[in-house]
């Protein structure tokens, strides 16, 4: 990376979000902890310096603080809330605890020029997130901006290239908070435009080759988008030094295993080794109707089965994974923070000990939204690139109670008429999942002369950012009209069809 800004985090919400609004900027962007070392970060030789938010006060005990030498390194610095409060407690300004706290949308007022606001009126709409708030400023910075509580909202040493903002300009509650990040972007750092998906798999494919060497790698492919997209850049660096492993648990979608080794085996013309393990998954999963139960033996089978394949794909030197950057991320704890949500990521912390492998992990520096703008760069399909989250445990935890090889007929029916509709009607791309989901209900039905008792199909569409939350889709009453039709008169076993209309919280996205 010719390019980068650093992001020092403090335990943000928002922290993430910084990052990608610099991408967007088509600059790279590096979130750090918040106590990396200066020298660390010299070596990086980033263009400037963010210090995030954060729900500490600066003044309490064990409240996360950078390396001082951070702020002497010379680099442009723009602190973002706590970051502001860092930068004033550190250079010799006060931080009190505001008489009323400013949560949400406010109003800010530019009263003097500054790089910052480059392009920008004089008042824009601002979110702000914060108790306390500056109220002497350290020796050389000015007073930029004020809020209807802050007479210190924006500061600036130009002189030393250093900035704070009391508000958050990455979220979208503050309109024209794109605007900041690129004037300090381009303006104050001087980064150009540098990071795009075509430079970056040049770039790739180059440290692939080096890494690899003569060695070989084998890959676990489940056809979904960072499997699929890792396999193509590893692919594009090394060809038959890769070996794809594909596991047909018994567990997917419509048509899906011939979708997966049409595209990669034949198209692609990759190593694609193909296990036919159904029968392996169903004996287990037979009578299990505990959610838990059924993602743990179906995780455990996975590993066994999946081991059993490379020993038989023969020796490598490398298992190669999908992991993406918020996996790396989470899973980095920052001691002293109270407010950073870490998790454990299944695909990051190590491997089994009897696995000896090295982690290839080619998409670790991305965001999903540029692993889909890469497997576009790839060559992709839309069907693939832009297809929509699928559970891992697949239909498993989409079929409510027992597991059967006629249950799973049933559901997979159903979901290929969902999938079949939505992308007909224009649907399917906008929505973020949308599929089918098998009750343990039999009601009465009347087909033709006869009485019928047969399954319920559920049908769920949901809209959101990260999966986090989401919100249940209002689809068309002419599209939902025809997912039931056909799904009563196309798939034998099913005589009724329900809307799931719960959002989450408190509903999940899927129903186990």
């Amino acid at each position: 990376m010719n390019e980068q800004i650093v992001i020092l985090d403090f335990g943000s919400q928002y922290t993430q979000v910084i990052a990608r609004r610099i991408r967007e900027c088509s600059v790279y962007s590096t979130i750090l902890r918040y106590d990396t070392p200066a020298k660390e970060i010299q070596r990086l030789a980033p263009k400037g310096i963010i210090l995030s938010g954060g729900p500490a006060s600066v003044y309490a005990e064990g409240s996360p603080k950078p390396d001082r030498r951070v702020l002497s390194l010379g680099l442009p610095v723009l602190g973002i809330c706590y970051g502001l409060q860092i930068l004033g407690h550190f250079l010799g300004g006060r931080i009190d605890r505001g008489l009323q706290r400013e949560f949400g949308k406010g109003t800010l007022w530019v009263k003097k020029s500054s790089p910052l606001f480059r392009g920008l009126p004089k008042s824009i709409q601002v979110w702000n997130s914060h108790g306390d708030k500056l109220t002497k400023l350290p020796k050389g910075f000015e007073p930029i901006a004020v809020t209807e509580n802050s007479d210190f909202a924006v500061v600036q040493d130009l002189k030393r290239h250093q900035f704070g903002l009391q508000f958050h300009p990455e979220v979208v509650h503050t309109p024209q908070g794109r605007k900041v990040i690129e004037n300090f972007v381009y303006h104050i750092c001087g980064c150009g435009k540098e990071w795009t998906m075509r430079n970056y798999v040049g770039q790739a494919v180059e440290e692939i080759r080096e890494r690899v060497g003569e060695e070989k790698v084998i890959l676990g492919l489940s056809g979904g988008v960072d499997s699929s997209v890792a396999a193509a850049l590893i692919h594009k660096a090394i060809e038959k030094q890769l070996t794809c492993i594909f596991v047909n648990n018994g567990l997917l979608r419509a048509r899906e295993a011939d979708a997966v080794r049409n595209l990669f085996g034949r198209n692609f013309d990759m190593r694609l080794q193909y296990e036919s393990a159904a029968s392996d998954f169903l004996k287990k999963l037979k009578g299990v109707t505990n959610p838990e139960r059924k993602r743990k033996i179906i995780g455990s089978t996975f590993i066994k089965v999946f081991q059993a394949a490379m020993k038989r794909a023969g020796k490598a030197k490398f298992l190669a994974q999908g992991t993406l950057y918020p996996d790396v991320i989470e899973s980095v704890p920052i001691a002293g923070n109270p407010a950073a949500l870490i998790k454990s990521h299944h695909n990051v912390g190590g491997l089994p000990k009897n696995m000896k492998f090295e982690l290839l992990e080619p998409l670790k520096c991305l965001f999903k939204d540029e692993v889909r703008l890469l497997g576009e760069e790839l060559g992709l399909p839309k069907e693939v690139v832009h297809r929509q989250p699928f559970p891992g445990p697949g239909l498993a935890v989409r079929i409510l109670g027992d597991v059967t090889r006629e249950r799973l007929r049933i559901l997979r029916e159903a979901d290929a008429i969902v999938i079949e509709e939505m992308k007909a009607n224009d649907w399917y791309y906008k929505v973020w999942q949308s599929f089918a989901v098998l009750l343990p209900v039999r009601s009465v039905g009347v087909m033709g002369d006869e009485r019928t008792y047969e399954y319920t199909v559920a049908v769920r569409a949901v809209e959101s950012k990260d999966g986090m939350t989401a919100d249940w889709v209002k689809l068309p009453s002419d599209l939902l009209e025809r997912i039931s039709s056909r799904i009563i008169n196309e798939v034998g076993g099913a005589n009724r069809v329900c809307l799931d209309i719960s959002s989450k919280p408190p509903a999940t996205i899927e129903w186990e």
